[in-house]
């Protein structure tokens, strides 16, 4: 359960010594490295982002993101920001809404960790999915953009971007299974009954894969920059964060971890669960089933409860993670704690989606 939008482009806080960088090389490296970069530069630490710890990097004429794996043991293939510069600096030439990346590096001698610098975007974050104070017209002009930037992220032809081999050929959902399973099992600290249950349900009733795409991983309204503008035009998606998690797979992974938004109680942050309607101008699953199977050659989805019951066993297994570092001493921040309560629960509810669809 990522929360890198809410570190990436507000929210700075004070630097603890233990996220600290070596100025002297991280400039250095910039001015060999980033195209019209010129210091001083100082920086700051956004707040949240237990993922990959992310920083603002100020100079006299331009702002700057930086992005760094933790300091620290971590688990094998987690926090790869190789892989997030990869699908940023393919995906930016096509005109796909993402910050324009400036350089990366692999070097862990710089700062302690590889990291990445891409632009720093100015634009509004919608934190809360229920858009407090929004009148319909603006809730469903900005769900309507969200849909219409996932639909534009699985229509783009990811070898033309450069990304052919950034993904495994065959069923996306075996893999991920696997690999989600393999993440719970290396961070395991208890044994709870519903993980147990889908880990033998889930590889048995994997569904077809129709389609392959750029799949971004943790696409959901809070992980998004929208234009600032007051009028019509702030709808607009000027820039999707977070790519960690992305890879070349099926886009209904995607889709219907959007949708998870709409089966989760409203809770200040995404869910938007017994919200949709006129009423508020929040589009109701259907609606954004035909809207996307519309902006996408779809005649329809399937039924979504095994999808559901799938997004929920990974981010059981990503809490987990978090959970199993906040025990090693790893994890970089405060709001970690708060998360790693919910790991029941989301088993749980995992669990659930999983007998609609006929556990």
């Amino acid at each position: 359960m990522s929360s890198d939008a809410a570190s990436t482009m507000v929210g700075t806080i004070p630097v603890g010594e233990r996220d600290r960088l070596d100025l002297d090389r991280l400039t250095a490296w910039m001015t060999e490295s980033v195209e019209g970069f010129a210091g001083p530069l100082r920086y700051a630490k956004f707040a949240g982002g237990q993922s990959n710890p992310t920083y603002r990097l100020d100079t006299p004429a331009r702002a700057y993101v930086l992005r760094r794996k933790p300091f620290g043991p971590i688990l094998p293939s987690a926090h790869a920001v190789e892989r997030e510069y990869a699908v940023i600096a393919g995906l930016h030439p096509t005109g796909f809404p993402v910050p324009r990346p400036y350089g990366l590096c692999e070097d862990p001698d710089v700062i302690g960790a590889p990291f990445y610098v891409m632009e720093m975007v100015e634009g509004r974050t919608i934190w809360d999915g229920a858009m407090p104070g929004a009148t319909p017209a603006e809730r469903r002009a900005h769900y309507d953009a969200m849909i219409d930037a996932l639909a534009a992220l699985h229509n783009t032809d990811y070898a033309a971007a450069g990304l052919a081999s950034y993904g495994k050929p065959g069923n996306y959902f075996e893999r991920q299974v696997g690999r989600w399973t393999k993440q719970y099992r290396a961070a395991e600290t208890e044994r709870m009954e519903s993980v147990e249950r889908l880990i033998d349900w889930l590889p048995r009733t994997l569904p077809d894969q129709t389609r392959t795409s750029i799949v971004h991983g943790d696409y959901r309204i809070d992980n998004m920059i929208f234009a600032n503008a007051t009028d019509g035009a702030g709808a607009k998606v000027i820039a999707v964060l977070d790519w960690e998690l992305s890879t070349l797979g099926d886009p209904l992974a995607d889709f219907s971890y959007m949708l998870m938004s709409w089966v989760t109680e409203p809770e200040g942050r995404s869910g938007v669960l017994g919200l949709t309607g006129p009423e508020t101008g929040i589009p109701t699953i259907e609606q954004v089933v035909a809207r996307y199977c519309a902006a996408t050659g779809r005649d329809g989805v399937p039924d979504l409860n095994w999808y559901f019951a799938y997004n929920l066993f990974r981010l059981t297994g990503i809490v987990q993670g978090i959970k199993k570092r906040i025990i090693d001493g790893t994890a970089s921040s405060a709001q970690a704690e708060a998360t790693v309560a919910k790991v029941h629960a989301l088993a749980d509810a995992a669990w659930g989606f999983a007998v609609k669809a006929g556990a």
